[in-house]
């Protein structure tokens, strides 16, 4: 089997990230619930994986690391919290349905409304200007992707970050497709309020686990409430972090896999891992250049594009995706549940084909799904 679609899941994980599963399943209880060595284990492991995303995020305090579910989680809790007293909001034209059905929702049943920046694939200047026009005076925050899930555009997220704090508005990153590839820098950013991500992408965590950053210091309205081991003779949520935003309790061994899954990128070093997902990218690129009948969105420049490529042919997105899959290479065909990208680009009608890269793909594997589209389409034109 290939696995080409690693901006769903990371399926391939490093083999810590599986032994961290199963130990700390047998060994580590509720963290923060007793003072027992199960408990207190589940407690170390808990703190630990806080201290490494804090470090590796560049975030000053390691209680501002929220566990989640999912990056959906992270954006309901942020966006919901955030959007709460009403107001108006600015979405980007790339964002998925974790943003984009959330702020629908809540312009349907709350006192707020949104615009959407639309601007062309690879295009920054353009989506600039785009969120220039869109923001009003009643705008209290950007919700914006760093990378999209469609097209592997890098949005220009540090200068979105520069608008929003030369116009006094928050920012709420979705970092789904970024984080672990693409450098973020919290420490750098003004404006930006929450970064959410899953941990079982581009972090090599298992599924069903996440993490909201909290950059900002406002005190926003929760979207859950409940044991959080802490203050519990009150009938209010904690205020202080990370029990603010962490109720129930935790998928500790998920977090334990995540931990190791961050060791690794820090270990391997995600420049590096961005590096070898860039040459397997350029090659990918090239190659379905070279095959008839095949339309490829992709950036000529490798500074707007990570390891995510879309492509479409004449018979159909979902046939092709069929083949490969016949074949025993996995990839994604659809809209991939981000709607707003594919009106931007023209192939909301069609949807596309999504090739997307880990650290653990070869250049050899390219070689193949290349070789395997090619005699496809061949066959298609006999």
């Amino acid at each position: 089997m290939i696995y080409f679609d690693n901006a769903a899941t990371t399926l391939v994980k490093p083999d810590k990230v599986y032994k961290a599963l199963y130990d700390t399943a047998k060994t580590a209880a509720n963290p923060g619930r007793g003072g027992y060595p199960p408990s207190m284990k589940a407690s170390e492991i808990v703190y630990s994986c806080r201290e490494e995303a804090a470090r590796f995020f560049n975030v000053k305090e390691p209680e501002r690391v929220i566990f989640t579910t999912n990056a959906t989680h992270a954006l309901n809790i942020a966006i919901k919290g955030a959007m709460a007293d009403g107001g108006h909001a600015v979405i980007s034209g790339y964002e998925h349905n974790s943003v984009y059905r959330p702020i629908t929702a809540m312009s349907e049943n709350h006192h707020i409304y949104y615009s959407i920046a639309d601007a062309p694939l690879f295009k920054p200047r353009d989506i600039i200007q785009s969120f220039i026009e869109q923001i009003n005076e009643n705008t209290r925050y950007v919700i914006c992707n760093h990378v999209s899930n469609v097209f592997g555009y890098i949005l220009p997220i540090y200068e979105i970050d520069e608008l929003c704090a030369s116009r006094g508005i928050g920012l709420i990153i979705d970092a789904a497709q970024s984080a672990g590839v693409v450098k973020l820098d919290a420490g750098k950013l003004k404006a930006c309020e929450y970064i959410c991500m899953p941990g079982h992408k581009g972090l090599y965590g298992p599924q069903g686990t996440g993490m909201m950053i909290c950059t900002g210091d406002k005190k926003h309205q929760t979207l859950i409430e409940g044991g959080t081991g802490s203050l519990s003779n009150e009938a209010k949520q904690p205020g202080f972090l990370p029990d603010r935003f962490e109720s129930g309790t935790l998928n500790v061994p998920g977090i334990a896999g995540l931990l190791e899954g961050l060791r690794f990128v820090v270990k391997t070093g995600a420049d590096k891992i961005h590096c070898i997902e860039r040459i397997l990218t350029k090659q990918l690129i090239e190659g379905l250049y070279s095959i008839p009948n095949i339309e490829v969105f992709a950036s000529e420049d490798p500074a707007l594009q990570s390891a995510v490529v879309s492509f479409r042919g004449k018979d159909g997105c979902e046939e092709i995706s069929e083949y490969l899959a016949s074949e025993g290479i996995c990839v994604r065909a659809g809209l991939h549940c981000s709607p707003l990208a594919h009106k931007n680009a023209n192939t909301y009608n069609t949807g596309t084909v999504r090739v997307s890269f880990s650290y653990f793909n070869t250049k050899k594997e390219v070689d193949k799904f290349l070789h395997i589209l090619n005699q496809y389409q061949s066959k298609k034109k006999n």
